[in-house]
């Protein structure tokens, strides 16, 4: 299968109404996976499409769907087709794709995701929807709820399959697909494939088509990387050298990424103090956040994204000019979705990736896996400028000297002038109160009264034994008192 379009949209023979709307996007040749998948899907049979990001895998499901959909009606709370994604970004960007492409057509559609209100949602289900598109919790929430039937979906769709897994969702997947009817087309679309997403589609494909346009290791030509070996690794070096290689480049605009949300929340407010126009994007802000800050990116009032690798899959952002990895990631193959947010569409993008002492051994392993030549970057100065750098745990320990040794200080203070106050009270004291005699003196005087004032006790007497030895052992002789009580019927063996 090549890699190059050979065709053009008008050949693939899609309603006019569709191919009006993609001659108003501009677009004249179909992506490799598109031109793969479109005829495929069209004629109804399950596919297995594999490309990595950037490559049209979101309308090579919707247009032949929404070809599809253009016979039939939709019935009250059971909608005819459904997509899983992975993120609330990822499929408000599908129902976007949905409103572009299918503007002239009749088609309802309903987005079911996490952080914004049902109501509106619930209405349009009621009313009828031909295309849901939903992640999986909510989706599961609704139908629980008796809000949803799943039994009129003719194409089940799972977007970005392996992030699906990297979430955590394939339990959810599997137990929605058991709701679905068995007679439907079910297609899965994915940049990799393990071997648990492999397992997905043999169970619940009917024999799907596998197309793979490109293998998932292979990062885009139009992409110049680079890597920034760091003599230090702690997280004010890597700010500081972010700061440079930003400062060094022409940036329109980019994606900084970060391996964890507490990084990328600091990593956003050193860039904002230092006068770039940053944002923070992950998980755990709000939807309504979330948006804002995609939507001011998107239309270039802001200049960096610092996002987590929520962004990093699927988002359409197609004129991203920078991605910059303030460390490699995890998994090797996140590296190629990440700097795939830049060189779309044909587009010339630059990526840099941060790599301290520690980061060495994730970075062989990406090393390995593109098998493509990195060149090393380094901005003028940034050596000597991290030499002369306080670390963050100099930082940290000087300041906490600093407040420990104050705090002492105060402590030292208070603890002298309460001391002194206790002194003079107790000298006062002394002064006011007749002398008393020495503790002992005075202990043995009070024995020798209680000892003249006590009655006389007469003495007990205990009788006496008389122990001898024989055989090494130790005989009790009892003294004759003791057989008092005995009369004359005295045991022999005492007598």
């Amino acid at each position: 299968m090549t890699d190059t379009p050979q065709i053009t949209f008008a050949e693939l023979n899609l309603d006019p109404r569709i191919q009006s709307a993609i001659d108003a996007a501009g677009y004249e040749h179909p992506t490799p996976i598109q031109e793969q998948a479109i005829p495929v899907i069209k004629k109804g049979g399950d596919v297995t499409g594999i490309a990595q990001t950037g490559t049209g895998k979101t309308a090579a499901f919707t247009l032949p769907m929404m070809h599809r959909l253009t016979k039939g009606r939709a019935r009250a709370r059971m909608p005819r087709s459904l997509i899983l994604c992975p993120t609330r970004e990822l499929a408000a960007q599908v129902a976007e794709n949905f409103e572009t492409y299918g503007k002239d057509l009749k088609l309802n559609m309903a987005l079911l995701i996490g952080g914004v209100s049902f109501k509106e949602q619930e209405q349009k289900l009621m009313r009828g929807v031909d295309v849901l598109i939903a992640t999986p919790g909510r989706l599961i929430d609704q139908f629980e709820r008796g809000k949803i039937l799943l039994t009129g979906v003719e194409v089940f769709t799972i977007d970005e399959a392996d992030r699906m897994l990297d979430m955590g969702f394939i339990p959810d997947i599997e137990k929605i697909c058991k709701l679905l009817p068995p007679r439907r087309q079910t297609l899965l679309f994915s940049a990799t494939m393990p071997k648990e997403i492999a397992r997905l589609a043999k169970t619940f494909q009917k024999d799907p088509i596998r197309i793979e346009v490109a293998r998932e290791s292979k990062t885009a030509e139009t992409i110049t990387q680079h890597v920034i070996k760091l003599p230090r690794g702690d997280d004010k070096a890597k700010r500081t050298a972010l700061r440079r290689v930003i400062e060094s480049r022409d940036v329109k605009n980019g994606i900084v990424f970060c391996n964890r949300k507490r990084e990328v929340d600091i990593v956003a407010k050193s860039l904002q103090k230092h006068g770039f126009s940053a944002a923070a994007i992950h998980g755990d802000l709000p939807q309504s956040a979330r948006t804002d800050t995609l939507n001011r990116f998107r239309e270039g009032d802001l200049q960096l994204l610092v996002a987590s690798d929520v962004a990093a899959r699927g988002l359409d952002i197609p004129d991203v000019g920078h991605v910059f990895n303030y460390s490699p990631p995890p998994k090797d193959e996140d590296y190629v979705h990440r700097i795939g947010r830049t060189g779309r569409a044909g587009r010339e993008g630059e990526s840099f990736t941060l790599v301290g002492p520690m980061d060495e051994k994730s970075w062989r392993g990406v090393m390995m896996l593109i098998k493509t030549d990195v060149t090393e970057f380094m901005p003028e100065g940034l050596v000597e400028e991290l030499e002369g750098l306080p670390s963050d745990a100099d930082s940290r320990r000087g300041r906490g000297r600093n407040e420990r040794g104050g705090r002492g200080r105060e402590r030292g203070e208070r603890r002298g002038r309460g001391r002194g106050r206790k002194e003079r009270g107790e000298r006062e004291e002394r002064a006011e109160k007749p002398a008393r005699q020495p503790r002992k003196e005075a202990a043995e005087g009070a024995t020798e009264n209680a000892a003249a004032e006590a009655p006389e006790k007469p003495r007990k007497e205990r009788p006496k034994r008389d122990y001898k030895r024989k055989d090494d052992d130790l005989i009790l002789d009892p003294a004759p008192d003791d057989l008092r009580g005995f009369g004359d019927d005295v045991p022999a063996f005492l007598k």
